[in-house]
């Protein structure tokens, strides 16, 4: 049975060596894949990301572009407005040829115009076209192009989106209009004066070149806003208007040309700035990282759907290797196991030199082991007869003399029938001891041996104590080392109840309990001290009060040379409770082949047969 559990276990790991050459192949096979995968992702994602970065800087150029020509072009109406007609003419007395240049250039440019507005430095309006009324008293003094012109008189100015409230439109619609203002001189009379021309642009026009550009679906945006922060064009323009969006345009307006990282609301993005010539607007480009990613979906499936066809060539290129470096080595497994089995097949020599090499090493080392192992076998079972005999010497010959001595007081005091009784009783103690040169006895025989010893000690001491035996009778039939109950009884008579005056107790119990024996010899005497307890079974060289001298160290290692140091004796003792000393060892059946197994080699040689009866 044993043999059988080390080759179903050698075959399991026979079977192991080419599993753990295709794990292992494959574990870096895909670790591998799995590294360059990652690589190739990381490279590709960043090729993405400033591709897609790169694209959106085009975009922003060409859109600043336009809006650069759309400005420069107002710039060009505002000049010609004032050097070609306002300035070369005089109010009073050229109105009409003012008004008439004022229509021509809002006449050529009214796709993207919707009013052109001469106003004096007391904001009354001098003239205006398309020819409106004039709303009552819009107090242009308090507008804010108005007053930009005025503060900074060297420069244009250019306003945030706004509806036009100057004039009456007959259809009664609203535009929305960025203001292009810039102080002027006024001739009127040959006198000059101050003034501000207003020229107001069409927002839609700005508004469609952002439309164009804001057409992604990933979360990228582009919005316009002022050197202030101020939204001059936003695809969610109402909403922020209304407080019900944010934008961190102040933030973009503070920057310099170029791309940031910006944490805005919780998301990461990247935000590309590029200034408007002239106006000192910020064109600026809003790239969430989740834009990066949509646009890597593909890739992303690209490169597992790669790495699933490369793994799954992998593993069969593997599964080849692995069979063919591991097959040589399989088939000298098998040619082990049977060899180990007892079919004596030749050791497997194939394969590469290794493992040839190797098939002749094991043949060789087979060889010398079975030598060796024999003559090791030989020599334990006689160190082993030769430690038991000895260790038994020690026990007889002093018992012998007491118990001589005893007799001999008896005889030469008359007492002949007790003397008779004990060499009766000695008669069948030697009768079981002597067990014709046997080390194993069954367990009957031995409490026997017990009882013959009780008997010539309880007139010795002259009843002073009484004994009790209980042992069941499954136990009385197992096996056990003879010669191990007397020093036990002995060392219970000498320690502890040899000082009580007739109410000593000895008690000997057999029991088997879960595959062992159990013998217990307890006592009621006076005990033994703890740190008297704790050397009785290790220190085999005190000097002892009383006894044989060889006690229980001897027994204990009887016990454990024949069955292991698994088995053995245990002490438990209380000073004035006494004491009880547990023998345990294994539970063999007493037969004549059990007993010629452990004369042999005992307890494990026992198992060692049982092996080599299954083995060569």
């Amino acid at each position: 049975m044993i043999g059988k559990y080390f080759t179903h276990l050698r075959e399991r790991k026979a079977r192991g060596i080419q599993t753990t050459l295709v794990t292992a192949f494959s574990v870096i096979s895909i670790s591998i894949m799995l590294i360059l995968g990652v690589v190739l992702y990381v490279r590709f994602s960043a090729l993405s990301r400033e591709e897609i970065i790169q694209s959106t800087q085009k975009m922003m150029e060409q859109t600043g572009e336009s809006l650069e020509d759309y400005l420069i072009s107002m710039r060009q109406i505002s000049d010609a407005a004032y050097y070609n007609v306002i300035k070369e003419n005089d109010l009073s007395a050229q109105s009409q040829e003012i008004q008439e240049g004022l229509n021509l250039l809002y006449e050529a440019n009214r796709d993207s115009l919707r009013s052109i507005a001469v106003y004096n430095d007391s904001g009354s309006l001098m003239l205006a076209e398309p020819v409106a009324a004039q709303k009552e008293d819009p107090d242009v003094t308090r507008q804010d192009w108005f007053l930009q012109a005025m503060e900074e008189m060297e420069n244009m100015h250019f306003s945030t989106p706004h509806i036009q409230n100057l004039f009456d439109d007959n259809t009664y619609r609203y535009y929305w209009v960025i203001s292009l203002s810039r102080v002027v001189e006024l001739t009127s009379g040959g006198n000059s004066r101050l003034g501000v021309l207003l020229v107001d642009m069409d927002y839609s026009s700005i508004s469609r070149m952002l439309n164009q550009i804001n057409t992604m679906n990933n979360g990228q945006y582009y919005y316009l806003c002022d050197s202030e922060g101020e939204i001059i064009y936003h695809r969610q323009q109402i909403q922020i208007s209304d407080g019900i969006r944010s934008e961190s345009s102040k933030t973009a307006a503070a920057c310099k040309d170029g791309v940031y990282d910006e944490v805005f609301e919780g998301q990461r993005r990247k935000v590309l700035v590029n200034t408007i010539s002239y106006t000192g607007w910020k064109l600026v480009g809003v790239i969430p990282y989740t834009a990066f990613t949509h646009g890597m979906i593909n890739i992303r499936f690209f490169i597992i759907l790669l790495m699933l066809l490369m793994g799954m060539m992998l593993v069969f290129i593997n599964r080849v290797v692995s069979v063919r470096i591991s097959r040589p080595i399989l088939k000298l497994n098998h040619s082990v196991m049977e060899y180990e089995a007892g079919k004596k097949p030749e050791i497997y020599i194939g394969g590469s030199r290794e493992i040839r090499y190797l098939g002749y090493s094991i043949r060789s080392s087979y060889e010398q082991i079975q030598e060796l192992m024999r003559r090791i076998l030989w020599e334990q079972n006689e160190r082993r007869k030769s430690e038991l005999d000895a260790l038994q010497s020690q026990i007889n010959p002093h018992f012998l003399y007491n118990t001589l001595d005893s007799i001999t007081w008896m005889i030469e005091g008359g007492r002949n029938d007790e003397a008779s009784y004990m060499i009766t009783q000695l008669a069948r103690f030697f009768r079981i001891s002597l067990s014709g040169g046997r080390t194993i006895i069954s367990v009957r025989d031995e409490v026997q041996h017990a009882r013959s010893y009780m008997n010539i000690q309880k007139i010795r001491y002259k009843d002073t104590f009484s004994v009790a035996f209980d042992v069941a009778p499954e136990a009385e039939s197992c096996c056990v080392v003879k010669l191990i109950l007397q020093p036990l009884l002995e060392n219970a008579i000498n320690y502890g109840v040899s000082a009580m005056d007739d109410c000593g107790e000895i008690r000997v119990t057999g029991r088997l309990e879960e595959g062992n024996v159990i013998l217990t010899v307890e006592d009621n005497g006076i005990g033994i001290p703890p740190e008297e307890a704790e050397l009785l079974l290790t220190d085999d060289r005190r000097v002892h009060k009383k006894g044989s001298g060889v006690g229980l160290v001897n027994v204990n290692n009887r016990i454990q040379v024949l069955f292991g140091k698994a088995y053995g004796l245990s002490i438990e003792s209380e000073p004035d409770e006494g004491t009880k000393i547990v023998i345990r060892i294994p539970a063999v059946p007493f037969t004549e082949e059990n007993r010629e197994r452990l004369e042999k080699g005992g307890f494990s040689g026992a198992v060692q047969t049982e092996k080599q009866e299954i083995q060569p």
